[in-house]
């Protein structure tokens, strides 16, 4: 959620010079913002705190160049508090993201000054708020200056011992979630949950983060026209999600302190539609024969559960028999990671009559991975693990017929 100066600028960065008198929306509503991000799906909320230029959210005792020296709420405002129990009543998860680039800070010239002041700073945010999800570390910026991230990430640990830091492989040694190294809202290629830098290996998932407006995280007079459509919202999920990442989707309230109406619809009806192809009662598997309980914990709708290959194998078939034909165009199949990441090879494949023919095939798997083919009408289908690096246990294997696009 990017809300601050730049919203009343109508730019994207700015450079620390704005007069912090700029920001005074009208009817800030942290309550709709989360009603909407939820009625799309998202589980919690990350809050810009501080973007780049430094402009802080809460009324920081570090700096006067925040929320307390506006004239939004006589200077008693607290966005960061505001949002965080928004979240709290819907139910949702609150992180925060804290720009290391301060364009404003005079101490920023040095680094050990600069060090305190932004540890001070997270010392706030981790201590008053939470619990936090999420601890976003933009690696944007900065023109050279060095960080002492090791000491910022272990004076975060101390009081917030559970939160996921996210940043980008240049962080390698610092972050739980990595960058998925652009902003157009997909993985390209495999998504391998470990990655290896300079020798050193680390289970690392991937954030994809894209905004809901094309090009722009925060809101500007011509949001209309920028506004992503529900086609491009699902097929930036499908390749998200689907392809075992978590999606960071960008909102962005106008000067009022409140998301567009258009924003609000747009995002509702990106929820809708992946219900409409994703959900539970859209399953074709849920319908399969009798099966023996190890395959049946794998069509159950319940990620609790999983189907496991026989102990020890490096290949294995995990099949779904219907009593009537049923038409599909799309495969989700989802990993049991509690031991790692295991499949390395495998395909989708139907039954003809004949012999089983691939429509489908990759190589990882992970968290989720959906795949789409052209329909076909079969009454057996099979996920057909052809390399796992040892016992592949898979939590979901379901069958969809999306058909149309949304």
């Amino acid at each position: 959620m990017h809300f601050g100066l730049n919203t009343f600028l109508n730019q994207e960065w700015g450079n620390g010079t704005a007069n912090p008198s700029v920001f005074n929306p009208d009817h800030v509503d942290p309550e709709q913002w989360l009603r909407a991000a939820k009625s799309a799906g998202a589980r919690y909320v990350v809050l810009v705190a501080k973007h780049h230029d430094g402009f802080a959210l809460w009324p920081t005792g570090q700096t006067s160049y925040s929320v307390k020296s506006s004239p939004w709420k006589h200077g008693k405002g607290d966005l960061v508090r505001m949002t965080e129990l928004a979240a709290h009543k819907e139910g949702m998860g609150f992180g925060v993201y804290l720009s290391p680039w301060d364009r404003h800070e005079p101490s920023y010239a040095n680094s050990k000054a600069y060090d305190k002041f932004y540890m001070a700073q997270m010392d706030e945010l981790a201590q008053n708020y939470g619990p936090l999800v999420e601890w976003w570390l933009d690696g944007a910026g900065s023109a050279g200056h060095v960080y002492a991230f090791k000491k910022y990430v272990n004076e975060l640990r101390t009081y917030q011992p559970n939160t996921m830091v996210f940043a980008d492989v240049a962080l390698f040694g610092y972050g739980d979630v990595r960058w998925v190294g652009q902003e157009d809202g997909r993985i390209h290629g495999e998504n391998w949950n470990v990655i290896d830098r300079h020798g050193e290996v680390r289970w690392r998932p991937v954030e994809v983060d894209t905004p809901l407006h094309k090009l722009q995280w925060y809101w500007h007079p011509d949001s209309n026209k920028t506004l992503k459509s529900v086609a491009e919202l699902v097929d930036i999920w499908e390749n998200s999600v689907g392809r075992g990442g978590q999606l960071m989707l960008g909102i962005a309230p106008n000067e009022h302190g409140l998301l567009p109406a258009a924003d609000v619809a747009r995002l509702k009806a990106f929820g809708e539609a992946l219900k409409a192809r994703y959900g539970a009662d859209k399953n074709l598997a849920r319908h399969h024969l009798p099966c023996n309980p190890n395959v049946a914990a794998a069509l159950d709708n319940n990620e609790d559960t999983f189907w496991s290959a026989p102990k020890g194998s490096h290949h294995a078939t995990l099949e779904v028999d219907f009593k009537h034909p049923v038409t599909l165009d799309h495969s989700l199949a989802m990993e049991w990671l509690n031991v790692g990441q295991r499949v390395e090879k495998y395909a989708i494949q139907v039954w003809t009559g004949n012999g089983w023919r691939t429509v489908a095939g990759a190589q990882a798997i992970g968290h989720m991975k959906i795949d789409h083919f052209p329909a076909v009408t079969t009454t057996k289908v099979r996920l057909d693990i052809l390399a796992s690096t040892g016992t592949a246990r898979i939590r979901e294997f379901q069958l969809f017929n999306v058909g149309t696009t949304p």
